[in-house]
């Protein structure tokens, strides 16, 4: 088959002890998951989750022991962190039940979305779309995925981000609103996930801001930790 141009490369993800990498389908994110942070949104309860993607090309590759560079992005003057965790899908379906859904998991990772915060907010003032605010080049930074079988109790994680060695974003993941599994069950339910889909998981209290020359460390337990510098 020929193209009209040579089509991209694969956007992929290393995966721990692995020589094989993890190709990138989608990237879905999962909104205001964590209660303290819908409530520093201005938002309160167990509202039904709501999902916004990313491109597969957005992502921003972490590697193991390595500090990533991101670009300060265009347009904005407020860029905010909302470290996440990021679950890997092995297996696809559609309609997938809560009960079923770790077996279609094929294992986690750290990630960030970054977000053009003052886009955003101007967007939802105006009842537009805001993928300008969420899905603009470099706004995932991910990780190596560590494989379920050796990521741990991934539901008793602790999840954090430093900015320059002081902690900003600090919880655990069995806070989330909507766990993992209830999570593909509702994202296959208006969605066909596919192998090769991410879902970011939603980040708890304490986005804020970053400026250039400012180091993101993010973690979760089990898994790799990740560096990113602001250039």
């Amino acid at each position: 088959m020929s193209y009209v141009f040579n089509p991209p490369a694969v956007a992929s993800l290393p995966v721990v002890g692995r020589g094989e990498r993890f190709p990138i389908h989608r990237i879905y994110c999962v909104g205001r998951n964590y209660e303290d942070h819908a409530k520093e949104m201005g938002f309160t309860g167990r509202e039904p989750p709501f999902f916004f993607l990313k491109p597969a090309d957005a992502t921003l590759v972490v590697d193991a022991g390595s500090t990533a560079r991101m670009d300060y992005p265009t347009l904005t003057q407020n860029l905010h962190h909302e470290i996440e965790l990021v679950v890997a899908i092995g297996k696809g379906g559609k309609n997938i039940k809560a009960a079923d859904a770790l077996q279609h998991i094929y294992g986690y990772a750290v990630g960030l979305d970054m977000t053009r915060r003052d886009l955003q907010n101007e967007m939802k003032k105006q009842g537009r779309p805001w993928c300008i605010g969420k899905g603009f080049e470099q706004s995932a930074p991910i990780g190596p995925i560590t494989p379920a079988a050796e990521a741990g109790d991934i539901a008793a994680a602790e999840i954090a981000l430093q900015v320059n060695g002081a902690d900003r974003q600090r919880s655990h993941i069995g806070k989330l609103i909507w766990n993992i599994a209830e999570t593909i069950e509702h994202l296959s339910a208006a969605w066909e996930l596919q192998p090769g889909d991410l879902i970011m998981t939603g980040t708890p209290e304490g986005v804020a801001a970053v400026v250039s020359g400012d180091l993101l460390e993010g973690s979760v337990t089990g898994l790799t930790p990740i560096k990113v510098q602001i250039a």
